[in-house]
């Protein structure tokens, strides 16, 4: 019988490098939270971009731009992996950023949250009328639109701008009955064309999914990025050989562009685990338009 073969030291080091995942701020953190659950071996290292949150009302050229300084903060630390835990961002710059990547040379694999939760929306629709909830970027960029469809051109989706719901959960104020009704607003048009299921596309809103549930109806199947992106990831790893080997549990960092004790204070109810120090980091502000 063969001997086994042993992978090469230089295997073992490539294996062993991060998986990089960035957003705006801490919702991101709640994908982070699905990965840590899936691939406790993993290693993890998060951007926030908390000094220009929210990306949810900036402009295509903002989110290009931040996209690619925060993929090489991630790539200049050595990552294996990106994840787009923004889906602002996937929804305007994937593309931009995969090219962005490519053109460094680097054979980093690009993983955004709009592509594995739309499958994810199809494959449990029943009725094929599918809701989305995301905010005015991810909604204007129609890139929701072509991913449902791509999957299945019967599906029909309805998309609802939330343009303060992210803010609204962002600050953790208590939760008002005028908080309540301006989701109850946002729901309206998915209650009224009777969807089944109903995209969260954005990274903020399983904070507040018990309130979704209620006013959306028990029925309703809510489909979050979390859950999608772990499949995706996994999936990715197994691709490229790059799952790393550990038995045990691997680390995560936390990186942020602002205030790193508030992103500290606010990220632990995003990501249900502790949250040790957190660095700061400065990136380039000026954007050209």
């Amino acid at each position: 019988m063969p001997a086994p073969t042993v992978p090469a030291p230089a295997a073992f080091a490539q294996r062993s490098r991060p998986i990089g995942v960035f957003d705006s701020g801490v919702g991101g953190l709640t994908v982070l939270h699905e990965l840590l659950v899936s691939l406790p071996g993993e290693d993890f290292l998060y951007l926030g971009d908390s000094a220009r949150l929210p990306y949810g009302n900036r402009p295509p050229h903002e989110l290009r731009a931040f996209s690619v300084q925060c993929a090489d903060e991630l790539l200049a630390r050595d990552a294996k992996l990106l994840v787009v835990a923004c889906n602002s961002a996937t929804a305007t710059a994937h593309e931009h950023l995969q090219r962005h990547v490519a053109a460094t040379g680097r054979q980093v694999d690009v993983i955004g949250v709009v592509g594995p939760e739309s499958n994810l929306a199809v494959a449990a629709t029943r009725s094929g009328r599918i809701g989305l909830l995301a905010t005015p970027a991810t909604v204007a960029s129609g890139a929701y639109e072509r991913a449902v469809h791509g999957a299945d051109p019967l599906t029909r989706l309805t998309s609802v701008a939330c343009p303060h719901l992210a803010e609204i959960i962002e600050e953790d104020a208590p939760v008002t009955q005028r908080v309540v009704e301006t989701v109850r607003g946002y729901c309206g048009p998915l209650v009224e064309a009777q969807v089944d299921t109903v995209i969260l596309g954005c990274t903020h809103y399983p904070l507040v999914r018990p309130m979704l549930q209620r006013i959306l109806g028990p029925g309703v199947r809510l489909i979050t990025s979390g859950a999608a992106m772990a499949r995706r990831v996994e999936h990715a790893l197994g691709v490229r050989a790059l799952a790393n080997p550990r038995p045990g549990e691997g680390d995560y960092g936390f990186l942020c562009t602002g205030d790193a004790q508030r992103f500290r204070a606010r990220g632990t109810r995003f990501l249900q685990l502790p949250i040790g120090e957190v660095g700061h980091v400065e990136l380039d502000q000026r954007v050209a338009a």
